[in-house]
């Protein structure tokens, strides 16, 4: 497989009134082609961060690239002028965002948040676009897109909406689509419904897929590799049955192990203590130090590097050092067949 997509040691901050806030701190990952990578962890975790710096979506200032590159088919977005990345954005790389009621244009219908995309980066006439338009929504489920195509945001159902923004992010079909929780707020059997059609239309145009969520169940559904980031850092990454069945972070055994257990009738939902680092002032060790309950002196002093556990599977944590005690995987972070499909 071929890369198409190489973070490398990227860093984003961003300039506050009260003290630079770290957002990203040295995250590194790749995306191979027709793959779909999940990148996990709490709110705050940098994420969301991380995937509007790759599409340049970051404001700047406050926002700023302190260090890293982004290479796309071997150019570096960091440094590609404005003009260039409008070239870019959309046409190569697609992206859903969190709340399509906020990211639709009130005033515009549909038909022609599709259609712009189609206009600039395909040459199509308006004619063309609408006809094209007319073909996505169909692709993506929407009922009588003969007539939904010229109906506004507000006209459509949360469901509908998040549909119409899969459509606007493959019209021009991107080599990636970036994925910013792309099921938040919709009931289960339509979050169903949306996996499903990225899912299929993952099959049927091949594009990769960089999905970033928080949910444990939708990544076991749809992922074939989890990053799994905290405090603005990725502290463990492998394939779905490694971070599932083999973790070796306790930040991931936490969020494994706060997941609902379907074959256990009556279960207390574990949490995980604590709070999130504060970013403006990261801890120097371990970002996950004040909420681990394994914490060594070590932790609090250096990032650990990364222990290679296989040739798909990397932990940053001291707990592999030969020289740390030997601890078990709790059981709640020890799930089931039955658990991974919830």
């Amino acid at each position: 497989m071929n890369k198409i997509l190489e973070v490398k040691d990227l860093s984003v901050s961003f300039d506050t009134y009260g003290a630079e806030v770290k957002a990203v701190r040295g995250v590194s990952f790749d995306l191979e082609e027709k793959e779909t990578l999940a990148i996990v962890g709490e709110s705050g975790s940098g994420k969301s961060v991380t995937a509007q710096s790759i599409m340049r979506l970051i404001q700047m200032p406050p926002g700023k690239f302190v260090n890293g590159s982004i290479l796309f088919n071997g150019e570096d977005l960091t440094e590609k002028p404005e003009k260039q990345m409008e070239n870019i954005r959309g046409k190569e790389i697609g992206m859903i965002f969190q709340d399509p009621m906020t990211s639709l244009n009130p005033t515009m219908t549909i038909g022609k948040q599709i259609a712009e995309g189609l206009i600039k980066h395909r040459n199509m006439s308006k004619k063309e676009a609408h006809l094209k338009g007319i073909e996505l929504l169909k692709l993506v489920g929407i009922p009588t897109p003969e007539v939904r195509i010229n109906q506004y945001p507000h006209e459509y159902s949360g469901g509908m909406r998040q549909r119409a923004m899969i459509a606007i992010a493959l019209a021009c079909n991107p080599k990636i689509l970036i994925a910013d929780e792309p099921t938040t707020a919709l009931d289960v059997t339509i979050q169903a419904q949306i996996l499903d059609l990225m899912r299929g239309l993952q099959e049927e145009t091949g594009t990769a897929i960089i999905l970033i969520t928080h949910d444990l169940g939708i990544v076991a559904n749809m992922a074939s590799r989890v990053a799994v980031m905290y405090g603005g850092k990725i502290v463990e990454t492998g394939t779905v049955d490694e971070i599932f069945y083999h973790p070796k972070h306790p930040y991931t055994w936490g969020l494994l192990g706060s997941m609902p257990k379907l074959d256990i009738e009556e279960e207390e939902l574990q949490v995980i203590p604590g709070s999130p680092p504060d970013l403006a002032d990261p801890p120097k060790g371990c970002p996950f130090v004040t909420r681990c309950p394994y914490a060594m002196s070590a932790c609090t002093k250096q990032m650990p590097a990364y222990t290679n556990i296989s040739d798909t599977q990397k932990t940053a944590c001291w707990l592999l050092d030969d020289r740390a005690p030997e601890v078990q995987i709790p059981e709640s972070a020890i799930v089931g067949g039955s658990e991974i499909n919830a």
